[in-house]
């Protein structure tokens, strides 16, 4: 694994650590507060089952890169949601029950924030992998 894999590896658990466990002491307060008030509307912490303050819906994401698919059904998997899709819809479909809550205020701000470094870390791959073929490859003559 080289430098920058490790590198982007690091960024992407600090993210996952920011929605995951605040650092300071007053963060932790405030979060710890903030899941009581959660716990008690929700009824329960699993974002896959129904409180009756905030059903299930289905939600449809369509994206069609697949780095960015492959990213959303890790996250989802980590949160034990099951992902799924209809007989005939496309690959770049992905479908899963969730709360509007849980993708408002917990999925979506971590999969912009994950999917952000990845595109950075892509791009820069791509852009030494496009100097380093032209800086190498023979020039080439017109006839």
């Amino acid at each position: 694994m080289n430098n920058a894999e490790q590198q982007l590896i690091e960024k992407l658990r600090r993210i996952e650590a920011l929605f995951a466990r605040p650092g300071t002491a007053g963060e932790r307060e405030a979060a710890a507060r903030a899941r009581e008030r959660i716990l008690q509307r929700l009824g329960d912490a699993h974002p896959s089952r129904t409180a009756p303050e905030e059903p299930l819906v289905e939600y449809r994401f369509s994206l069609a890169d697949p780095w960015s698919r492959r990213l959303l059904h890790a996250l989802l998997a980590r949160h034990g949601i099951k992902v799924y899709r209809r007989r005939g819809q496309r690959s770049s479909t992905v479908l899963a029950r969730v709360s509007r809550r849980f993708v408002d205020e917990q999925l979506w701000p971590e999969f912009c924030a994950f999917e952000r470094e990845l595109r950075r870390y892509l791009d820069e791959c791509t852009d030494r992998i496009i100097e380093r073929a032209l800086q190498t490859a023979p020039a080439r003559t017109e006839r």
